[in-house]
């Protein structure tokens, strides 16, 4: 007879969350030390000490390890825009959750899978990966700054324009860092908040130009 009492459903979950979160790290973390093609799954398992046939239980394969990565960061994000002051403005408030954002991964040690970016540079599997889900992402990001904002990003465009400038932003931030080096994650935070910085000026002052002064 079996005495022995099944586990709660909420351990069951919490224990699975956490193996799944293992799972990502470890994978993200060998892939930035050994490149994404020269890492398989059954050594991703077995860092994390559990079968090949229990990693594809989480996962069909490496690229979705990467893009459970990304969506996670971004959720990290979402969630900091939406506790952001509700008074403001969105493209600030961006800006600041961003800030926020990142100290988050810098408490909870996760810039590697912060810096998923750096992973799709160097692998053309992962960059295809990445270009699917640019969209998915920045549809994601529109309808927390409707919500935010009190307006439906469907009938309303500005929710998506922020979004999509907001990403082209980090994209201009992410290549200034690459030119550097891409060694210094802190740095990267400054690239990305001195691109968002600047938005504002490069998009609504003269700048200055011959032109602008004689018109």
């Amino acid at each position: 007879m079996n005495t022995t009492s099944p586990e709660p459903v909420g351990l069951r979950e919490r224990k699975k969350a956490r193996l799944r979160q293992e799972l990502i790290n470890t994978a993200v973390r060998l892939f930035h030390e050994r490149g994404f093609e020269g890492t398989t799954t059954e050594e991703i398992a077995a860092a994390v000490g559990v079968s090949q046939r229990t990693f594809f239980r989480y996962f069909a394969s490496k690229e979705a390890v990467v893009l459970a990565a990304a969506e996670g960061v971004d959720q990290i994000l979402f969630e900091a825009l939406r506790a952001r002051p509700a008074d403001e403005p969105p493209f600030l408030a961006l800006r600041n959750a961003m800030r926020d954002h990142w100290a988050h991964l810098e408490r909870e040690g996760l810039h590697l899978i912060g810096a998923t970016e750096d992973l799709s540079a160097r692998s053309p599997e992962i960059l295809d990966t990445n270009l699917r889900y640019c969209r998915q992402r920045q549809e994601q990001l529109a309808t927390v700054v409707g919500e935010r904002a009190g307006v439906d990003p469907a009938t309303d465009p500005r929710p998506s324009l922020v979004a999509a400038v907001f990403f082209a932003a980090l994209n201009n931030g992410y290549q200034n860092w690459c030119s550097e080096g891409c060694q210094n994650t802190e740095r990267l935070l400054r690239s990305f908040l001195e691109q968002l910085d600047l938005l504002p000026q490069a998009i609504g002052d003269d700048w200055g130009t011959p032109q602008a002064r004689s018109a």
